[in-house]
C-alpha cells in the first residue's frame, strides 16, 4: 500500500468513525449504508483497525452465515496484526464457536491471553473467571485467576483514566 492511499484509508477510517459516533447525524438507513461501506472499504485495505470494527459489526450483525464468516476472518486478521480488541473478539469467537471456527477452548485461551496482556480488561477478566471456575478447559487455579484478575482490574482503572481525560478508548 502506497503511503497515498494509507493517508487516504486513514481519512476514510476516521470519517466512518465519526459518522458511526456522531449524534448529531440523523441515522439514516443512508448514513449506515455509506458508513459500513467506509468500514469495509478500510478493511479491504488492511486497517487494522477497520478490520476489527467491521468484522465485529458483520459478525454480530451480519444476516447470512457468510458475513458472519467474512466477520470472523476480519476479526482475525485484525487480531493476529496485534489489535487488543480484536484478540478479545478472536477469544469470543473461539470460545462460542461458529460456521468457520469451530469451539475451540485453546485458541480461546491464546487469544484471551494476548488481549489481556495488551490491557483488554474484559478478557483479563474472563480469563480470571475461567481460571476461578476451571472453565475454558483450564484448571482451578486461584493464583492465576488473581493474576488476571489484577491486570483486568489495571486496565479497568488505565480506561477510566483515559476516558475521563477525553482520550480516545475502544473496548
Amino acid at each position: 500500500m502506497t503511503q497515498a492511499s494509507s493517508l487516504f484509508t486513514r481519512l476514510e477510517y476516521r470519517l466512518a468513525e465519526q459518522l458511526f459516533h456522531t449524534r448529531w447525524l440523523p441515522r439514516s438507513p443512508r448514513t449506515q449504508r455509506l458508513t459500513m461501506h467506509l468500514f469495509q472499504r478500510c478493511a479491504d485495505a488492511g486497517h487494522t483497525a477497520a478490520l476489527s470494527v467491521y468484522g465485529h459489526m458483520l459478525f454480530h450483525r451480519g444476516m447470512s452465515p457468510q458475513d458472519k464468516a467474512r466477520g470472523a476472518r476480519y476479526v482475525l486478521e485484525a487480531a493476529h496484526a496485534g489489535d487488543a480488541r480484536a484478540q478479545y473478539q478472536a477469544g469470543q469467537i473461539h470460545e462460542h464457536g461458529c460456521a468457520l471456527y469451530p469451539r475451540r477452548d485453546d485458541h480461546a485461551v491464546t487469544w484471551y491471553a494476548r488481549a489481556g496482556e495488551a490491557g483488554h480488561p474484559l478478557a483479563a477478566s474472563r480469563l480470571s473467571r475461567a481460571y476461578r471456575e476451571g472453565q475454558l478447559g483450564l484448571p482451578v487455579d486461584d493464583e492465576r485467576a488473581d493474576y488476571w484478575q489484577q491486570l483486568a482490574d489495571q486496565a479497568g482503572r488505565l480506561s477510566e483514566v483515559l476516558d475521563s481525560s477525553g482520550a480516545e478508548t475502544r473496548h
